[in-house]
């Protein structure tokens, strides 16, 4: 595998040098990208998803690239899961001082009348009360370090409903809101809450839209920018929450849909 370009780390605001970065669910696709970008400007990432031998490969080619990972595997709805999590990036790296929470699920495709309370449940534990969870570990672990940055990996679906992702629209609504709750509480703290709002990005977990070219068309062919958007294209604006060039910004939802919203 071609390595990447040196990037320069002590000269760019965008430097993660010395930093700690968890991400959820980065086994592939936005948290893969997210993961490998991190490390690529300084930071030591943890990854973690459900299977070790998938983050076992990631963290085999961001090495290779000359970063620094390791894999922690975990279920994302299983509280004692996330406390292992946490602590074992604790003892491995001291601390931690970014977490991205982009893990997520939608079960279900089709009205919200079909999804049942199973469906729903899964889709709240995961969307949301994992992202509220481990928010509120690495609380203590970034205030004691003197700040850090928490980005929530939201959807636009979270502000206008998509068909067939009527519930999933649900569960983003509140994790939009619950970032802004986050960044208004511990604001003095240092910590610093955002979110990231993708439109329709090309990923396994939004193949449901994109795999029939007609459901594809539907969704694109009336946008600014009239066509899917990519992995690379969402990890750029979770380096700049990650670091020092978002130092004024909490709160906030960041979009990158191409449009869909204007």
């Amino acid at each position: 595998m071609e390595k990447l370009p040196v990037i320069d780390r002590e000269k760019t605001v965008f430097g993660l040098n010395g930093k700690v970065a968890l991400v959820t669910g980065a086994s592939k696709g936005i948290g893969e990208d997210i993961a490998r970008l991190f490390a690529r400007f300084g930071a030591r990432v943890v990854i973690s998803s459900r299977r070790q031998s998938s983050l076992d490969e990631v963290v085999a080619q961001i090495r290779e690239e000359g970063g620094e990972a390791i894999g922690i595997a975990a279920h994302i709805g299983d509280h004692d899961q996330l406390r292992h999590l946490i602590d074992k990036t604790v003892e491995l790296y001291g601390g931690i001082d970014i977490l991205v929470n982009n893990a997520a699920t939608n079960p279900v495709f089709g009205p919200a009348i079909d999804c049942d309370l199973t469906a729903f449940d899964k889709i709240m534990q995961v969307n949301i009360k994992a992202p509220f969870e481990l928010s509120k570990m690495v609380y203590p672990i970034m205030k004691a370090r003197g700040g850090g940055s928490i980005i929530m990996m939201s959807s636009i679906a979270g502000e206008t409903p998509d068909p067939g992702l009527g519930i999933y629209s649900v569960s983003k609504a509140g994790l939009n809101m619950l970032t802004k709750v986050l960044a208004k509480e511990w604001g003095t703290d240092h910590i610093r809450v955002n979110a990231i709002c993708p439109g329709l990005i090309k990923t396994k977990f939004s193949q449901a839209l994109w795999k029939d070219e007609n459901i594809l068309a539907h969704f694109t062919k009336h946008l600014p920018i009239a066509r899917m958007g990519t992995t690379d294209e969402i990890s750029p604006l979770a380096l700049f929450l990650a670091s020092d060039a978002s130092a004024y910004c909490t709160g906030s939802l960041f979009h990158a849909d191409g449009g869909t919203l204007i």
